[in-house]
């Protein structure tokens, strides 16, 4: 990749934990990645705004309070403004069987607690490489 891969790490709703989703921004960005970090309580609109004007490869949604729930939503508003390429990713409390539906919708990735660094990093940067090479075909 001649650009870093650009990673917006936000959380969606009314969860407004967001240690984890800083110490992961961290991470992101030690291992050479471009982060654009919005904090909590956004709306799906201001994620797809912000994905849209900041070109992101992935966006790292965090959720410790069920907003996960949000996240076929989300899926559907990317494809819908033409953004179906960028890979979402969440990291926190979702229960096995949220994680299967949100795989269904489309979602790249699960992080439950106790992932390792090694693992987000490595993970997020293939899935940005995806995303640019489904970007190129688009």
């Amino acid at each position: 990749m001649s650009q870093p891969p650009k990673i917006l790490v936000t959380k969606i709703g009314f969860d407004g934990h967001d240690r984890g989703s800083r110490i992961v921004a961290a991470y992101l960005r030690d291992a050479g990645m471009e982060v654009v970090y919005t904090g909590p309580w956004q709306s799906i609109d201001d994620v797809v705004t912000l994905a849209t004007q900041e070109d992101v490869d992935v966006i790292g949604v965090s959720s410790l309070a069920t907003d996960h729930l949000l996240l076929p939503k989300l899926m559907d508003a990317l494809r819908a403004a033409d953004l179906g390429h960028i890979k979402v990713v969440v990291g926190g409390i979702v229960p096995d069987a949220d994680a299967e539906s949100l795989a269904s919708a489309g979602v790249a990735r699960v992080f439950h607690p106790g992932s390792t660094r090694e693992d987000i990093v490595g993970d997020v940067g293939d899935l940005a490489r995806e995303a640019r090479a489904g970007n190129a075909v688009a």
